[in-house]
């Protein structure tokens, strides 16, 4: 680096020098010389003129002897010719060997009546020189100068320029010698201390004291390394919270980046697997459950949140996995252990299923018992039918309790098994609307199946669905029984179905009050009520809706209500295309 800034400051020198140099020689030089000749122009002009005027006024002198005095005296060549252009006396020559002067210019023009002046190179002598003419009577004289003096003042001048340029280049070899010893030092002082600070030495600093441009770059190197040993330690106190946090949790936590390499593991997750999580191995290496590693693979392929049940990461224990994309392009995955809680939930289906079994029986005979004591009543004990009715309806609904009951834990279990086969929608929505048709005209209550012609087509042109005919028939009845109950103040019900983007839809509309919105998302919850005080006066039990969320996820299929109070409510479920 330092012979590298040597020789660029080294030839920026040389191109100053160079170019002053050139400068001096050119526009100085050439502007000295113009001004020593115009100088020398004008002197011989003087002395031209005061030289015709001895020639006129000196009477005592012979021309040769006039010539030669002014030659000398002048410095120069002088020479005395008369109109003719025959030349009458020559300091530096014989006249009469000396040719006729008639076609020189500046004789022409002191012949004329003006001074004339000409540079040329002498035909007698060989040397350049500048004449310079004045006119007298009968002819005219001149002075011509050497010019080969001022070539050699210029010869001077440019040598004197020439050993200048050649101390300025020694002095500047010096300066940038020292200039770069110096700057290449400062900025090997910034390279290192940025090489120290890429290797992790987030304390380094410059600290150049110079306000140069150099001084300014190391200043910012500082702030910046500031301002990063600060983020620096913000994210490493953010990564501790962070690690502390996830090291806490009950689930394993563990960060997969997009080509499948374990980036990071909490303390449960080494706990999960024996031969506990190796970092930057790949993924399969510590999980081979197909289905964990599928749903990574899910997740980092369509950069959504996936979710999965997995059984064989530790026998005997199952476990629900949720992996989200990371923005690097990565995925973490959460395993939540499931083992005790569907311990607890199967235990509990199995308590609730059991107890409603056992009381079936005594229900059934309280029930017909009751009957029977109805039927053998007299009229005149209006008291014991009175209680005796009263019994039999609460048994009739302790009854309907606990068969819903079973049907619910039969279904959440998958105890009952569907059998699914592809039906006509519009087979579905007859049935249903078949089976209630006369109990809803009992109560001045319409039912009547939606079929749209509308640009959504009809009924009957949609594509086949798979579904169990009898469970689909439970729901249709559940949603119809609430939609009589709730919805009898709009005097009539809507069955219909259209196509939807992941199969086929159906919906069982009423006309009634409606729901509040903040009930909607709690309907399908077992025993679940809006109206607690009118679901007891209608017998209503808490576990239709329940039962037929159920049903519907048996199915692959969604179900969910939309509603608005004044505008009725319309229960909606998807069954999948055949």
């Amino acid at each position: 680096m330092k012979n590298r800034i040597f020789f660029k400051l080294l030839a920026v020198f040389l191109v100053v020098i160079a170019a002053t140099a050139l400068i001096l020689d050119v526009m100085l030089g050439g502007a000295w010389q113009a001004s020593l000749r115009a100088e020398i122009e004008r002197d011989l002009t003087q002395k031209t003129v005061l030289f015709a005027h001895r020639v006129e006024t000196d009477r005592t002198h012979s021309f040769t002897e006039i010539a030669a005095q002014e030659g000398q005296a002048a410095g120069a060549r002088a020479t005395i010719i008369d109109s003719s252009g025959k030349v009458l006396a020559d300091s530096e020559a014989d006249p009469s060997q000396m040719e006729n002067h008639t076609d020189r210019p500046e004789f022409v023009a002191a012949l004329a009546g003006k001074n004339g002046t000409n540079e040329r190179v002498s035909a007698t002598v060989g040397v350049p020189f500048l004449y310079v003419a004045a006119p007298i009577s009968g002819g005219a004289v001149r002075l011509a100068y050497p010019l080969s003096d001022l070539e050699a003042v210029q010869a001077e001048i440019t040598r004197r320029l020439f050993w200048g340029s050649a101390i300025a280049f020694v002095i500047a070899l010096i300066v940038a010698a020292a200039a770069s010893i110096w700057t290449s030092r400062r900025l090997e002082h910034i390279v290192d201390v940025a090489a120290r600070i890429e290797r992790g030495d987030l304390r380094a600093r410059v600290q150049d004291k110079p306000l140069d441009e150099i001084g300014r770059v190391a200043a910012a190197i500082d702030r910046t390394a500031s301002q990063v040993e600060r983020s620096f330690a913000a994210v490493r106190s953010s990564q501790r919270q962070l690690e502390t946090l996830l090291n806490s949790m009950q689930d394993a936590v563990v960060a997969v980046s997009a080509d499948g390499l374990v980036q990071w593991a909490n303390q449960p997750m080494d706990r999960l697997v024996p031969q506990r999580t190796r970092l930057n191995a790949p993924v399969v290496e510590t999980i081979r459950d197909p289905d964990f590693l599928a749903t990574v693979q899910a997740a980092t392929t369509t950069k959504e949140v996936a979710t999965a049940r997995a059984t064989s990461i530790v026998p005997g224990r199952a476990y629900d996995v949720t992996a989200a994309p990371l923005p690097d392009g990565g995925v973490v995955a959460v395993l939540r252990d499931l083992t005790e809680t569907e311990r607890v939930e199967k235990t509990r289906r199995d308590f609730i299923a059991n107890v409603s079994h056992e009381l079936r029986t005594p229900l059934t005979s309280i029930q017909g018992y009751a009957e029977t004591l109805l039927d053998g009543a007299s009229d005149n004990g209006a008291p014991t039918r009175e209680f005796l009715e009263i019994i039999r309806k609460n048994a009739a609904r302790m009854s309907r309790l606990t068969e819903d009951l079973l049907t619910l834990a039969r279904v959440e279990s998958g105890e009952t098994r569907f059998e699914t086969e592809p039906i006509p929608p519009i087979e579905l929505l007859h049935d249903a609307e078949e089976s209630f048709r006369e109990i809803a005209r009992g109560q001045g209550i319409e039912l009547q199946i939606h079929n749209d012609d509308g640009k959504n087509g009809s009924v009957e042109s949609l594509p086949l669905v798979l579904a169990d005919r009898e469970a689909i028939h439970q729901v249709f009845s559940n949603l119809i029984d609430n939609a009589m109950k709730y919805g009898r103040a709009g005097g009539r019900i809507l069955l219909g179905a259209r196509a939807a983007q992941r199969g086929v839809e159906f919906f069982v509309q009423d006309f009634g009050a409606g729901i509040s919105s903040e009930h909607l998302p709690r309907l399908f919850e077992r025993f679940y009520r809006v109206d607690k005080a009118r679901s007891r006066e209608s017998g209503g039990t808490g576990l239709g809706l329940a039962i037929a969320k159920h049903i519907m996820r048996a199915h692959g299929g969604t179900i969910h209500a939309e509603s608005e109070l004044g505008h009725g409510s319309a229960f909606v479920f998807t069954l999948p295309v055949a």
